[in-house]
């Protein structure tokens, strides 16, 4: 298997300038599965992406950057390991799959940006997608990380098939690990197989600006504050210091004082939403029936911001029923 797979240092990090902590262990626990649960959890607050995000892509120069790893102790939505993140707080990592041939090479160029241990730990990344390659058209970009490669083979034996699949982890290790791992797949049986390249990648989080308004009454300034795609409303206005406790607000539990907690049955949290309204999430049936006679309202305990992964501006009026009095 020839593998069109070249090294390009672009830059060498100290090792320990990335790791949290010191470790002799080359993590080789990620699968397929578990990567693409842990897109599915990211993805869980804002919804599916409901725009190409490509556009949230960073340059090559700023992705080399950016790379870092952490040391991460087990839980129940990883195993432990040494992991790939972003340093900036603004930006997330996203995990992607793509199919590509592997009669010919892969069509990619890789450089390690960390590593240089025995361990073989380090980060590496594609430095280039070469034009003609099969990788070309594969939506695999520069600076892009290869996590995992998966292929699989079917072999047929009278009337009893059997599948075969082989997953091999490169999450954080350095360039000559990770050309072992790829080379330690078995070569290809037909001009067609294909391997499946687990790829991380950063980029930057949307954002949604909110523009907040008090009751005329109240005398108080338009207070503008900048929301990330999957922030709870309710969760995030909080932490910024925005009251929201209505005290004039219907109830619609069995009553009492302050709020309920976010289970979405007192109604003090309600917002007005005068702009931007695709932003947020689409209405529970609950919420809709509570707020049936308020088209315009929206329970800030049951709202995520930039819905789809979307990006834009909103006018919200806080504590709307005192805008009445």
């Amino acid at each position: 298997m020839k593998l069109h797979i070249l090294l390009f240092a672009l830059q060498h990090l100290d090792a320990n300038a990335f790791l949290s902590s010191p470790t002799n262990e080359i993590n080789h626990a990620g699968t397929t599965t578990m990567y693409a649960q842990q897109q599915s959890l990211y993805y869980a607050a804002a919804g599916a992406p409901s725009v190409n995000m490509d556009k949230y892509n960073l340059p090559l120069e700023r992705s080399i950057n950016e790379w870092t790893a952490v040391v991460q102790a087990e839980s129940s939505m990883q195993s432990s390991g040494i992991f790939l993140r972003a340093k900036d707080k603004e930006l997330f990592v996203d995990t992607l799959q793509f199919a590509v041939r592997r009669e010919g090479g892969l069509g990619l160029l890789l450089t390690e940006i960390a590593g240089g241990r025995e361990d073989g730990v380090g980060i590496t990344i594609i430095e280039e997608v070469l034009a003609g390659g099969n990788a070309e058209r594969s939506g695999i970009v520069a600076g892009d990380s290869i996590v995992a490669l998966t292929v699989a083979s079917t072999d047929e034996n009278g009337m009893n098939v059997n599948e075969m699949r082989i997953d091999v982890a490169t999450e954080c290790l350095g360039y000559d690990a990770t050309i072992d791992a790829l080379t330690s797949l078995p070569p290809p049986a037909s001009a067609e197989d294909e391997v499946t390249l687990t790829v991380k990648r950063i980029r930057k989080q949307p954002k949604v600006n909110v523009k907040l308004q008090y009751p005329p009454y109240l005398d108080e300034p338009d207070v503008s504050i900048e929301l990330f795609a999957g922030e709870n409303l309710r969760r995030a206005m909080l932490t910024r210091g925005i009251k929201l406790n209505d005290k004039l607000a219907e109830r619609f539990d069995s009553g009492g004082s302050g709020d309920c907690g976010s289970d979405g049955t007192c109604a003090t949290c309600v917002v007005g939403v005068t702009k931007g309204k695709d932003l947020l999430s689409p209405m529970g049936q609950q919420e809709e029936q509570i707020l049936k006679k308020k088209p315009r309202w929206r329970m800030a305990c049951k709202a995520v911001v930039g819905y789809g992964m979307t990006e834009g501006e909103m006018t919200l009026q806080v504590s709307p029923r005192q805008w009445e009095i």
